[in-house]
């Protein structure tokens, strides 16, 4: 399969994040997210993009709310499984597949159109993040948000450790793009930092940061058998990360496997 088929299919899965130990928490934060937004818009229904957002594992959620969402990925297989998804949900009227890459979302939806655009595990794939990033922006209304999802160094750092690999654990502190090795399927990684730094600055777009929390701080140094068919041990995982997530400690939301950072586009 080639390379970008393959880059497709990577940031384009998504299981539902209702129910998922490693997206719950994630959901959370965008419920809450969009009620705000609703409330300082004065609409009920709101505008949605997600970029990469694949077979609808956060778009088919979202549009049960009642909300309308257009969802851009390269993948044809992903969007003809979020059409299905879609119908199944008994909301394809609220939601739009346009095949399309980061990078191409003005051209797609508009720009200034949207009330939230989701930006998840995309950048890491993207050839350039910072057209992309700009990209993101132009859609959004004034006051609107931004969801960004992205995988983290240290968080990578410390699995690769954990697990014994640790030529790659160093090679990640020293790499300019945070990678492991040359056959590292993320062609780069993130940490606070570098996502603040990627969103300032950009000509024309000022913006706030609203959130930020680590995902996944404990779930991805655990071997699964320890919750699968378990929910008791599932639901203490959760439980143990939502209370860890919302600690206002930067040590613990920079080791997590990913950080979520929704920023504001101030008007």
């Amino acid at each position: 399969m080639p390379d970008e088929m393959l880059r497709s299919r990577r940031w384009s899965l998504r299981a539902d994040p209702r129910m998922a130990v490693r997206t719950a928490l994630l959901w959370e934060t965008l419920e809450q997210v969009i009620s705000e937004r609703v409330a300082v818009s004065g609409r009920e229904v709101l505008h949605v993009v997600d970029v990469g957002g694949g077979t609808g594992g956060f778009a088919v959620p979202i549009a049960r709310l009642g909300h309308r969402v257009v969802v851009v990925d390269p993948s044809p297989d992903a969007l003809a499984a979020l059409q299905r998804r879609a119908a199944d949900a008994d909301v394809s009227s609220l939601v739009t597949a346009i095949q399309g890459d980061a990078g191409a979302l003005t051209s797609a939806v508009g720009s200034g159109t949207a009330d939230l655009v989701l930006c998840h595990g995309v950048l890491e794939h993207v050839d350039d993040p910072r057209p992309a990033a700009e990209d993101v922006l132009t859609v959004l209304r004034p006051g609107g948000l931004v969801s960004v999802l992205v995988a983290q160094r240290l968080g990578a750092l410390f699995a690769r450790a954990l697990s014994g690999r640790f030529a790659e654990a160093r090679r990640l502190l020293d790499d300019p793009d945070g990678r492991g090795s040359d056959h590292d399927p993320l062609p780069r990684r993130f940490d606070e930092a570098s996502v603040r730094d990627l969103f300032s600055g950009l000509p024309g777009h000022d913006v706030s940061v609203r959130v930020v929390h680590g995902v996944r701080l404990f779930t991805d140094l655990l071997p699964g058998a320890l919750v699968d068919g378990d929910p008791e041990a599932a639901q203490a995982l959760l439980d143990l990360e939502r209370a860890a997530s919302r600690l206002d400690r930067a040590a613990l939301t920079a080791v997590a496997a990913q950080l979520h950072v929704v920023l504001e586009l101030l008007a």
